[in-house]
């Protein structure tokens, strides 16, 4: 029997997975701007400065992109009787992320590190609770 919670519980669970998504892409754009970011401040030169920043525009995006399923995964959720309490603004503290005014390459290594774990925390938080949904199906 396909029921309105069933149809709730699924959009909820179709939200999560977008938001996965964009967030699984930006942890992966961040690490790999960490990675290049090392070797730039270890004397990459203009070429690896360049990369990292294109690295952390992607993440960047990738974030913004994330924000917006969040916001969706959010009212999805609020929609399933039982987790409209659940916060997930919680979620949605990624800020601009680098800023033009960082011109020191341990600072902006700093700002990859501290995104890195606020992607990797939401990612957790949401497969758990995309994993609850799943079990009440």
């Amino acid at each position: 029997m396909y029921d309105i919670r069933t149809r709730e519980i699924t959009e909820a669970i179709q939200a999560a997975d977008v938001a996965l998504e964009h967030l699984e892409r930006a942890r992966k754009c961040l690490s790999s701007a960490s990675g290049w970011g090392l070797f730039d401040t270890l004397g990459g030169g203009f070429l690896s400065g360049l990369i990292k920043h294109g690295k952390m525009n992607d993440a960047e995006y990738e974030i913004k992109q994330a924000k917006k399923a969040l916001e969706k995964f959010s009212k999805e959720l609020r929609d399933v009787q039982g987790y409209a309490s659940v916060h997930i603004n919680g979620f949605l503290t990624f800020g601009d992320l680098f800023c033009d005014g960082f011109l020191m390459d341990v600072l902006v290594q700093a700002q990859i590190g501290k995104a890195k774990r606020e992607c990797e925390d939401a990612i957790s938080k949401i497969k758990m609770i995309r994993n609850d949904l799943q079990r009440i199906l």
